[in-house]
Order: structure tokens, then C-alpha cells, then sequence
């Protein structure tokens, strides 16, 4: 509080820049102040090209002057965050079209033609002749809906890499390692 019991606004308290907010799981969230001040900070870069990040720290009040690099390369990501978020709108109307169409060929009926002509078989079932069915077209429309279902999950960042922690991988080696001795010792008894 002030000395006049009059609270203290990011306009009135020098210290304003200094208190983060947090969000519900307590990490340090960007208020609308955050972004404009790193905003400011790119914009006075970007008008004076001899400036130093320690300039930029004394004039905006940032802590340390990786602080004010840090500041520059927020706002330039938020510059470029539209742009991005409307490429991948793109791309995901693309994916969806490209499955919507391997779903449709998997829902069709394929018939076998060799040399112009349709293949036929008899129905043992019905005693008559059939076009002889073709799976090739529906395999191949089922690779292009996995590889575009791939393509989206790695689009949105939905497939996380796996992990193999090191301790993991020796004791499997290890458990190999006594499998392969324990059937190599069972093979001399014999």
C-alpha cells in the first residue's frame, strides 16, 4: 500500500513490473503488462540496432540483460504465433481432407479388371458369377489414412517422443545376457 491507503496501481508502483502472476499450478504467467513491455522492448531493438540488451534491461526495468534477450525473443515469438497458428489450421483442413478421401475408398466396392476386362468368379454360396473383389485399393487407401493420422499427431505435437531410461536398457542386456547363457547351459546337459 501507499502511505495514503490508496492501493497501488501498475501506473502509481515503481515495483509493479517486479510481481508476477501465477496460474492455478503456480508457474509465473505473462499479464498484458508483460507482453506490452517486451513488445516495447523489440520495438526500441528494432528503432535503434546499436542497442544492447543491458540498455534495454536499464530502460525496461528487466532484472538482467538475459532477461531483456529473453523479453526480445518472447516478443518476436508472439509476432510470428498467428502466422503459425493459421499455417496449422491450413494443414489440419489439408489432413482432414486427404482422410476424409481414404475413408471414402475404403468405403467402396473394388472389382479386379486385368487387360480391360473385369475379372469374375463363381459364388460357391449362390452359384453365380461375380466380380472378383480387389483389397489392393482399400490396403492402400488404409496406408494413406495411418500416414495421415501420423502426419496430424505430429503436426499437433499430440506424439511425444519415447523415452528408454539407461538403468532399463543395462537390465535388459543383463536379463539377455542370463537367458542366453541359461539356454547355452541347458543345450551341453542335453
Amino acid at each position: 500500500m501507499a502511505t495514503n491507503d490508496t492501493p497501488n496501481t501498475p501506473d502509481t508502483d515503481p515495483n509493479a513490473h517486479l510481481r508476477r502472476d501465477r496460474n492455478s499450478t503456480g508457474r509465473f504467467v505473462r499479464s498484458l503488462d508483460t507482453v506490452r513491455r517486451d513488445a516495447a522492448a523489440a520495438e526500441y531493438l528494432a528503432d535503434h540496432p546499436g542497442a544492447t540488451y543491458e540498455e534495454i534491461k536499464e530502460r525496461y526495468g528487466y532484472a538482467h540483460r538475459s532477461d531483456a534477450k529473453k523479453a526480445i525473443e518472447r516478443a518476436k515469438a508472439d509476432v510470428a504465433r498467428p502466422a503459425v497458428t493459421r499455417l496449422i489450421a491450413t494443414e489440419s483442413e489439408e489432413l482432414d481432407a486427404l482422410y476424409t478421401e481414404a475413408c471414402a475408398i475404403l468405403r467402396r466396392r473394388h472389382i479386379t479388371v486385368s487387360h480391360g476386362k473385369v475379372i469374375m468368379w463363381r459364388n460357391p454360396d449362390t452359384g453365380e458369377d461375380e466380380p472378383l473383389l480387389d483389397d489392393g485399393p482399400k490396403l492402400q487407401a488404409i496406408r494413406v489414412a495411418l500416414d495421415v493420422r501420423k502426419a496430424y499427431e505430429e503436426l499437433h505435437g499430440l506424439k511425444q517422443p519415447s523415452r528408454v531410461s539407461i538403468d532399463a536398457q543395462q537390465l535388459g542386456d543383463e536379463i539377455g545376457a542370463l537367458l542366453d547363457r541359461a539356454t547355452r547351459d541347458d543345450s551341453t546337459d542335453g
